[in-house]
């Protein structure tokens, strides 16, 4: 447990650390998410995030959050147990859990060099791209792995049911 929690940072505590990071040239790397059932498509977009740059961040909705994104049945999985999971992939360097609908303040505060998300938006649709294209930054989408989703696994679970 000591190597997944140390992985887990407040947005405060996470800060001193980033501009560490900073400090030594690191290219900073950030995506967010809810990530309530980890699936293969999760892996392969993580992986792809970090070949982006030198440290991965990764921004987690709180469960709260999630109810007011997607309803009163989500998440699955608690958040604990979500942050949890994120910290133990290896290509991710650190997991801050927010809880607003939008991880804005966390962009704001970390400043990252590349701000990712799914190819399945457009980036004039990603929360924070302006910011980080203000900051002299990029914005990445990547590809999602067709037939990979948490609700996909969702609506089996319920079809078996």
């Amino acid at each position: 447990m000591i190597q997944t929690s140390k992985k887990i940072c407040s947005l405060a505590d996470a800060i001193p650390t980033i501009r560490g990071w900073k400090k030594d040239t690191n290219k900073i790397v950030f995506t967010n998410g809810c990530f309530d059932i980890i699936h293969k498509g999760h892996i392969d977009y993580l992986e792809e995030a970090k070949n982006l740059g030198d440290k991965l961040i990764v921004g987690i909705n709180s469960d709260a959050s999630i109810r007011k994104l997607k309803g009163k049945n989500r998440p699955i999985i608690d958040e604990a147990s979500r942050l949890r999971v994120l910290a133990a992939i290896e290509c991710i360097d650190m997991v801050i859990l927010f809880e607003e609908e939008t991880p804005l303040l966390v962009i704001k505060a970390i400043h990252p060099d590349i701000l990712v998300k799914g190819a399945d938006y457009m980036q004039k649709e990603v929360i924070g791209a302006d910011l980080v294209l203000q900051n002299g930054g990029k914005v990445q989408l990547i590809q999602i792995t067709e037939g990979y989703s948490t609700s996909r696994i969702v609506e089996k679970i319920k079809e078996s049911e």
